[in-house]
This record gives C-alpha cells, structure tokens and sequence, in this order.
C-alpha cells in the first residue's frame, strides 16, 4: 500500500490530486519547450495516484482532468489571448490511460515481493463485509434519526456509534467520524444546523460562479478547494492539519478584497491587529505543544519519558491538564485495577470515558465496577452493547477464544 507520509492512501492521493491542480496551472503558465518538466511531473502524480489505489484518488483524477479539459477546450473555442494555457484537451485526457495503465502494471511489478492489492482487485472486490462506506452511512442515517433536531453532541458519534444497538448490519470499526462532512454535521449538531452550515458555504460558493473565472490562479484554487470537498463527502481531510491549512489560505485568496477606499487610520490599525491575533495564536499553540509533551509521557515506556516525568507520571497529571485532560482520565482508567474499595469512582470514570472512547477495555472497566456496585442491569446492558459492537472481543474476553 502506498501512502508516503501520511496516515493512509486516501490522504496521499489528495494530496496528490491537489499537486496534479498545481502542476496542470505551471505547465499552463511555461511555453515552449518549458513545458515538458511539468508534463513529465503530471504523469508522475498520476503514476503515485495509481499507486496508491485509492478510489477517493481515482474520482478526483476524473474531476481534475475532466475540469482541466473542459476549461482547456473552452479556452480554444473562445479564442482567449493572452495568459497561461492549458494543454489541449485530448492531452489531459490521456492521463485517464495513463493512470489505467499504472494501476494494472503496478501490482504486477511489485507482486514479486509479495501479495500487493490493486485498484482493478479493490474496485471489484469492494470493502471488506462491515467495513463499506454503504454500511457507516446507513447506521449514521439511523442515529439521525434518533436525534435529528440538536444531534448527538459534538465529539459524541463514536459513543452513539457503540450505545446504539441497530436493526440491521453494524460498521464494525470505531466509528467518530461520518465519513461526510454534511452527515457528520448532521449527526452531531442536528439537521438544522447541517443544512444552514452547508447552505451557507454552497450560496456562497454559487455567488462566486467558479464557472465563469478567467483568472488562473484562482482556478488553480478552486480546484484545490474541489480536491478537499469531494474528499470530505467521502472521509475527513479537515480533521488534519495539511488540508486545514490548504483550505483555509485558499479561502483567503479567493476572498473578496477590502476596498481601496479604507481610511487611514484603518490601515495603520490593521498590522497591529494581525501581530495581537499572531501572538496570541503563537501563545496558544506553544501552550498546547507543552501541553501535549507533558500528556504524552505517560503513554511511554519508563525508559523513553523525560527524566523529570519518569517517576509518578499519572499523579503529576490527574486534574493539571490544560487541553488533555480526557487523555489523562483514559491513561488513569486503563492503568488502575477495578477493587470493591474504587469500584464506584472506576464506575463513574469508565461512563465517562465511554464518551472519549468506547473501546473494549473500557467497556470491560465499566461491565466490572457496575458488577462490584451489584447494577445488574447495567451489566446487562453493557453486556448486550460489547456483544454487538465488538464480537470477537467479546468472545475472547469471556473466554471463548485464547487470548492473542
């Protein structure tokens, strides 16, 4: 599986989609000769496209080049003078085969040094059984409709995921994010706020009329900014930092300038206002980075923590975290044994981490303390929740399977 740097192959093509935007705008702007690097550049991407077998990757390189096209041919069919132009549009085109052919050579190259999955093989196997994108959606659509009109609370899917109990087949993974940034929104703020939230940014965008620009670098944007919706329709980019970033500057490119007619005095004040936000944001992420490194001793071996956070780690952190506290909490729940004499502060803190977390081992904490206490039907219904949401956990833990 290729997916460079990054946490997984549907990232990586995004990432080289939006690269693919770049370099189809700088083989537009070069002339001559000039243009064979850039060339040379596309079919590369299209080569890390095919290789990373991402069908996100896969629907973005038919947008990207489809787009390319029909701008290129509209530039020719209106005789624009002037300005960067791109390539004609059977040449775009040709990077649709170009990418076919990778994607069935690919494997068989590397299929030398052992069992590799290609795209032909996953868009013909499809996922694995409770692992589609059909499934996640459609338990999302049913924990809407328990909570259509406030949602279930941000931050709060991966435990409506696990407390409910569905009528038909279950998304067998964790599940904290939608996969779709409008059903995201709907599961955990409501409907009303969805629709007004992606409302809003669809009046806005059909406002702008992406459509009728004529300025390259700012279709070049637009087609950044196409790369991150069609991914969040289909997972989270927007949860990590380098789309975050990638969209945020290309909302202030193509955001209206102020006009020329500002006064004077607004003028001056505007540096200093810039240099108070970016010092008070400097400040907040430096004390977060501090934060993190303190949080995160814990989760270390003895021997890899700092030497002045090696000894009583957890009582140095219980209640002094500053925006980890909830990871603190896990750490202290996973690391303390469930006794008669805890039973009832583990009780409380294995509810409260089902929220951060539900994972078998909290839910096993919980299932104990509820025991200790004698809240049966507690018991009984955490029981019923794991068996759904974790079988094979499930079996193993009461001891139907040997331990791994």
């Amino acid at each position: 599986m290729a997916y460079g740097n990054l946490r997984q192959r549907n990232q990586f093509a995004s990432l080289c989609g939006m690269g693919l935007v770049a370099v189809l705008w700088l083989q537009a702007r070069a002339s001559g000769g000039a243009r064979l690097p850039w060339s040379a550049a596309a079919a590369w991407l299209v080569l890390g496209l095919a290789a990373s077998t991402s069908r996100t990757g896969l629907l973005q390189l038919v947008c990207i080049v489809g787009a390319a096209a029909w701008l290129g041919a509209r530039q020719r069919r209106t005789a624009e003078q002037g300005g960067p132009r791109l390539a004609g549009p059977w040449r775009l085109l040709a990077l649709l085969p170009l990418y076919a052919a990778a994607a069935w050579l690919l494997p068989r190259l590397a299929s030398a040094s052992g069992s590799v999955e290609g795209m032909i093989s996953r868009l013909r196997e499809g996922a694995p059984p409770g692992h589609g994108r059909l499934v996640l959606w459609q338990n999302v659509l049913e924990l809407i409709a328990q909570h259509p009109w406030r949602g279930w609370g941000w931050g709060e899917l991966s435990y409506a995921h696990y407390s409910h109990l569905y009528a038909g087949e279950r998304f067998v993974e964790i599940l904290d994010n939608a996969h779709n940034l409008p059903l995201h929104l709907a599961v955990t703020l409501g409907i009303p706020a969805a629709v007004a939230i992606c409302g809003g940014f669809a009046w806005m965008v059909l406002r702008a009329r992406p459509w009728a620009e004529r300025d390259p670098a700012r279709i070049m944007v637009w087609g950044l900014l196409g790369v991150i919706v069609l991914h969040s329709l289909l997972e989270y980019p927007l949860w990590y930092a380098p789309f975050q970033l990638v969209f945020g500057l290309c909302l202030g490119f193509l955001w209206p300038g102020r006009p020329a007619a500002d006064s004077g005095s607004n003028r001056a004040f505007a540096p200093v206002l810039a240099a108070l936000a970016a010092t008070i944001s400097i400040a907040l992420l430096a004390a977060a980075a501090w934060d993190y490194t303190r949080v995160s001793q814990i989760y270390l071996p003895r021997a890899e923590r700092l030497p002045a956070w090696r000894e009583h780690t957890l009582d140095r952190l219980r209640g002094r975290s500053w925006f980890f506290g909830d990871a603190v909490k896990f750490a202290e729940l996973t690391l303390t044994p469930v006794t008669r004499g805890n039973a009832a502060a583990m009780y409380g803190l294995a509810g409260e981490m089902l929220h951060f977390s539900p994972e078998p081992r909290v839910v096993v904490k919980r299932i104990q303390a509820a025991s200790l206490l004698g809240d049966e039907d507690e018991v009984q219904a955490q029981l019923a929740r794991f068996r759904a949401a974790y079988p094979e956990d499930y079996l193993r833990w009461v001891g139907s399977l040997p331990a791994n």
